[in-house]
């Protein structure tokens, strides 16, 4: 049983960490709905393994990696969700995919913007705050293996080195590096159509937008800290 210290030192210990990994369980599933179940079931794991936690890395990295794992084998189950083949009205309720749908086409849920204002200037929280960017980059991270997809965002969106990447999906630093090869290939390859674009309303959101986009393609990790700086 855990004591009244335990309880606090976890919630204290993980609670921080719970908005950015809603955002990232959200990149690799495409589905707000989906991402907070995983999120509960990471918190979930986190307590049951927590006195045995033995701070070889920290508590974030440790969220990340059960996170991580526990959609990747989400993901070995899920069916693929539809994806509307343009903007949708705006009276229609974009949590739910469009009766008209292409059924071949996984659909992507949207995040509110409630659930990405940052409460911090952690990277994290402000790529998160900036998800009012293309639905299509989350569209076509849907595209990719679940792998490609984890070492695609852990590496470029979330900046872990790939040793620590390595750690969390059990698997070396050459594998690391060759998954996200094969990720970014397949994106250039996969890269929707305008049609499937949701733009952000606010111009200094596009900007922002369009330099990540221009830093994220060219691989510009130089460039990518700047804007999130």
């Amino acid at each position: 049983m855990f004591s009244d210290d335990s309880t606090l030192d976890f919630v204290s210990s993980t609670d921080p960490y719970r908005r950015e990994l809603l955002a990232h369980c959200y990149r690799m599933l495409g589905s707000l709905d989906d991402a907070e179940d995983l999120v509960q079931e990471t918190y979930l794991r986190a307590w049951r393994a927590f006195e045995r936690f033995e701070g070889r890395s920290s508590v974030r990295n440790w969220l990340y990696r059960i996170a991580t794992n526990a959609c990747l084998t989400a993901l070995d189950h899920a069916s693929r969700k539809v994806l509307p083949s343009g903007l949708m009205d705006p009276g229609d309720d974009p949590y739910s995919p469009p009766p008209s749908a292409d059924a071949d086409v996984p659909w992507i849920q949207p995040m509110p913007d409630a659930l990405v204002e940052p409460e911090s200037q952690d990277p994290a929280a402000i790529v998160t705050a900036r998800e009012s960017v293309r639905l299509a980059l989350i569209a076509s991270l849907q595209y990719l293996p679940a792998r490609q997809r984890a070492v695609l965002i852990l590496r470029e969106v979330l900046a872990f080195p790939a040793a620590e990447v390595a750690q969390m999906l059990g698997t070396s630093v050459p594998a690391v590096k060759s998954l996200l090869q094969r990720a970014r290939a397949a994106l250039e390859e996969a890269a929707p159509s305008t049609d499937h674009v949701l733009e952000p309303s606010d111009p200094q959101a596009r900007v922002l937008l369009e330099r990540y986009m221009e830093a994220f393609e060219k691989s510009d990790a130089a460039a990518l800290q700047k804007i999130l700086a």
